[in-house]
């Protein structure tokens, strides 16, 4: 096997594990993965490997010797004892293969399988944190004072203002000078050095020494200047000159950290109509979403509302599991909705999602006169409602028809239909693509 036909067998098992994701979404059994493990049947695939030849070993031929003859058909593989058509059929079990991923792996397979590159929209909550302690300040305990940057700061000015005092002494020696020529010398050759130390260190010099020197020049030509750090390294540091205004003190750096909140609120009816098919539907469309906006955002909570003629909120396992029963008031949950968004999740802290999902069939005039204005009140990236009719719509389901009619012009309402399986992966493209284009 060459490497093009490698290449091509590896493309064709990426292509595999995206249509095992389809059909694991469509068909596959959801409860085998956790909120945050994923695991996706596969059909057991031979990935290519490269062998090399052993030559010490014969070849593949037969034939008398070991060695083929040119045009000696190749022998048929026999089967191994045990096998062949005769055989009964195996009656014992195996195990499934899986691969696992977590929710981002997800989220990044579902968009390359849709062809979508979704972001985090919406608001950005701004953590901080304390950091290193590299900031600095002029002022603080002593317990943070740099001492480090002090030192720096003082031996910089000790390198600056140091001098060859061996070296000024001679110039004073030179004849006919003063304590002011000395000066004015040692300034127009850099030398800092003050007048005060001059006239303090002229009196000392001894009368027989005063005419040395003819001249600066010289001097210079007959006594050698040494280095700051010439001095440095042979007499070592006695005293660096430290200053107040050189103190700093070291703080923690305050970091600002962004991370995207999301809370989806996912809305399941739980009424008499809603049978074991659509109750299978709601949760097949309802479980990959929630996978993928947690793999999505920084941070995402849950919240889960049932509802028949009233609504209550049930944890996440209850929830893909709940039975039916009981007569249909869909508002109930948008009124429970409004209510913990409001007390729990502000919407100038968080990104929202608000999906719904039954038969659409509700109570008379309820989704007009109070679902449609609760959903236009409750603030959110995106309100979808999926309907999940086996065969399609029946005559008294209206709900998402009146929903769709009334809120598709409002950018971040969608509506979904879901009949069978086949048509998740497309629902919640619908309900994804929206979500990129929401304004």
């Amino acid at each position: 096997m060459g490497l093009r036909d490698d290449l091509e067998r590896f493309r064709e098992v990426g292509e595999q594990r995206r249509e095992d994701l389809k059909e694991f979404i469509s068909y596959g059994d959801l409860g085998a993965s956790g909120a945050k493990d994923i695991k996706i049947p596969i059909k057991v695939v031979d990935l290519p490997e490269f062998r090399y030849d052993r030559l010490d070993m014969g070849g593949v031929g037969q034939g008398k010797g070991g060695t083929p003859d040119v045009g000696q058909p190749l022998g048929q593989p026999q089967p191994a004892p045990g096998e062949g058509d005769d055989g009964e059929p195996g009656e014992e079990g195996a195990e499934h293969e899986y691969y696992e991923m977590d929710p981002e792996q997800f989220a990044e397979a579902l968009d390359e399988e849709l062809g979508l590159q979704l972001e985090p929209k919406g608001k950005e909550v701004i953590e901080e944190i304390e950091g290193d302690f590299t900031d600095i300040t002029r002022t603080g305990p002593h317990s943070t004072l740099d001492f480090e940057r002090l030192f720096k700061e003082g031996l910089k000015r000790k390198l600056a203002m140091d001098f060859d005092e061996d070296f000024v002494r001679e110039a004073m020696k030179v004849e006919d000078t003063t304590a002011d020529d000395v000066y004015r010398w040692c300034r127009e050759n850099n030398i800092l050095v003050s007048l005060a130390w001059i006239d303090d260190e002229w009196s000392r010099i001894p009368d027989d020494e005063r005419d040395r020197w003819a001249s600066f020049e010289e001097m210079e030509e007959n006594v050698e200047r040494t280095t700051v750090v010439q001095r440095i390294r042979r007499d070592g540091l006695r005293e660096i000159p430290f200053r107040r205004e050189d103190e700093r003190y070291r703080h923690p750096e305050i970091i600002e950290k962004k991370r995207s909140n999301v809370v989806v609120v996912n809305i399941r009816d739980v009424s008499g109509s809603m049978r074991e098919t659509k109750r299978e539907l709601v949760e097949r469309t309802f479980t990959p979403l929630d996978w993928y906006l947690t793999g999505k955002y920084d941070h995402a909570e849950f919240v889960y509302i049932a509802h028949d003629a009233e609504a209550w909120e049930v944890e996440r396992e209850e929830f893909f599991g709940i039975r039916s029963g009981g007569g249909t008031r869909i508002s109930s949950a948008y009124e429970l909705a409004n209510e913990i968004l409001q007390e729990r999740y502000p919407w100038r802290e968080w990104n929202r999602y608000v999906f719904a999902a039954g038969d659409s069939e509700n109570s008379s005039n309820d989704t007009k006169e109070r679902v449609i204005p609760l959903m236009k009140e409750i603030d959110a990236n995106l309100h979808a409602y999926v309907e999940t009719q086996p065969g399609g719509t029946a005559i008294n389901a209206t709900h998402a028809e009146e929903v769709e009619r009334t809120l598709s012009d409002e950018g971040n309402v969608v509506v979904a239909y879901v009949s069978q399986p086949d048509d998740v992966i497309d629902a919640i493209y619908r309900i994804l693509s929206t979500e990129a284009t929401a304004e």
